[in-house]
């Protein structure tokens, strides 16, 4: 049966990725006309790894994702009809990557964005439950038409123009590295989100970032009620409150001991130790004024 070879250019960042790049690159099928790797100057067999797969290696000095992903929009060359934004330790489902295949050469051009649905995969569970799952993200993008948002953490892609749709199938989150390993770059995602925090007020004004609107689509929802209803609550208590979120009214505890492990590190250890180092900050007066490299 002869593949079709899609318009599409598929963008990913990387440093030391050559664990995870091949399984990614590969879930594609061959149905991709290019892939970019704008890489950040990886010290293991990344660089070589992405070439020999066929893809398109640039370098380039790493400030943030944001920066990271805008610049490969524009210095890269993207000829396709549509761009897509993917992570080195994600990758597609076939069923998804089937559904891409019918359905992307045949869409309107009113349509200029396209939501692709993540399934997180967590000590190698996948977890269906705690608010984690159904969650869209936009991915796929008419080329020229949208851009990532000028943020330190939970950046998305904002469309210049036109209209989304929603593909029914998921793409992986499920990274096999270590506990140790999760906790490390989460401690460095703690130091990102209490950067944006600090910073949110010039963050809202600003038309390059995704405003609060808790009737807007899914991003605009959990912009709002991070910064309308999260960081209103005492510093003291909003973890508690928001554990109990997801693991008792979400059915968390539905994912078994893995489901309480992710709902336990996400409340009481990422969201606490942000509430942390905003207290640090406070106490010592530290101002936040840039980041290094999430790993």
């Amino acid at each position: 049966m002869k593949r079709t070879m899609l318009d599409l250019t598929v963008v990913i960042l990387a440093k030391n990725e050559e664990a995870d790049l091949k399984r990614c690159i590969d879930s594609f099928g061959g149905i991709v006309k290019r892939f970019v790797v704008i890489d950040s100057g990886s010290t293991d067999n990344t660089v070589e790894l992405a070439k020999s797969l066929g893809a398109d290696v640039y370098y380039h000095e790493w400030t943030n994702y944001a920066t990271q992903f805008n610049w490969g929009l524009n210095n890269t060359n993207i000829e396709t009809a549509w761009t897509m934004r993917i992570d080195a330790d994600e990758y597609l489902t076939p069923e998804l990557c089937k559904e891409m295949a019918e359905k992307l050469p045949s869409l309107d051009y009113s349509v200029t964005g396209i939501e692709l649905n993540r399934r997180l995969i967590f000590l190698g569970k996948w977890m269906r439950h705690g608010g984690i799952y159904p969650i869209f993200f936009l991915r796929i993008f008419r080329t020229g038409k949208a851009y990532c948002e000028q943020t330190n953490m939970d950046e998305h892609l904002i469309l210049t123009e036109g209209k989304t749709i929603q593909f029914r199938n998921d793409f992986v989150n499920g990274d096999p590295k270590s506990l140790s390993w999760w906790i490390g770059k989460h401690n460095g995602y703690s130091d990102r989100e209490v950067l944006d925090y600090l910073s949110k007020e010039k963050q809202l004004e600003d038309n390059a970032t995704i405003k609060p609107n808790l009737f807007g689509n899914p991003a605009e929802r959990k912009r709002w009620l991070k910064y309308n209803l999260y960081y209103k609550c005492p510093g003291s208590v909003r973890a508690r409150l928001y554990y109990i979120y997801r693991y008792y009214l979400k059915l968390g505890f539905l994912d078994g001991k893995e489901g309480q492990m992710f709902a336990f590190f996400h409340a009481y250890w990422y969201r606490y130790l942000i509430d942390a180092k905003l207290y640090e900050c406070k106490k010592y007066g530290i101002r936040k004024t840039g980041q290094g490299e999430a790993k």
